[in-house]
């Protein structure tokens, strides 16, 4: 019995204890400007939409208070070289206008998209398929690796398929 007696005693004190009953401590570590490269190779090319999140996650919260980082103090590569590839040919805009219009928009922030020439060759792509704020490299994998001999953080979005609503499970 006094090992029980000992665990219910615990249990309790940590119950007290002020940090146990108070809300969440938000920090704001001290972050550098980043250096990164997302790597984007997906199944389905409608994955493009949730990786994009990955993006905004990243630089959204560095644009604004406390860090008030410029764009230009970012260095974010997104590379493209999945199925996704197809949301860059200019005659699959209405089918993927949204993710191409955030795209846009992250480019005007300073984030640079790159796709693979070899992955675009697959499908029958031509430079001028492409949109022009797309550079195209002679490969996505050497791409990947100069990037990351030069110091750039590699960050290969998970996508996973929602099954929930944020209102039905939170």
């Amino acid at each position: 019995m006094p090992n029980l007696y000992k665990s219910w005693v615990l249990i309790i004190s940590l119950m007290a204890h002020p940090s146990f009953s108070h809300a969440a401590q938000v920090i704001t570590p001290e972050y550098e400007e980043p250096k990164v490269v997302f790597d984007f190779y997906f199944e389905d090319p409608q994955h493009i939409a949730s990786a994009l999140y990955w993006v905004r996650s990243t630089i959204s919260p560095l644009l604004d208070e406390p860090y008030n980082m410029a764009p230009e103090m970012m260095d974010v590569v997104v590379m493209i070289h999945g199925t996704e590839i197809v949301t860059l040919a200019k005659h699959n805009y209405e089918k993927y206008q949204e993710s191409v219009e955030r795209m846009k928009y992250y480019h005007a922030l300073g984030v640079q998209f790159r796709a693979c020439s070899l992955a675009a060759h697959d499908y029958n792509y031509q430079p001028d398929d492409i949109y022009d704020f797309v550079s195209l490299v002679p490969s996505a994998p050497t791409d990947l690796v100069q990037l990351q001999m030069q110091g750039y953080a590699l960050i290969m979005p998970l996508i996973k398929s929602k099954k929930y609503s944020i209102e039905e499970i939170r």
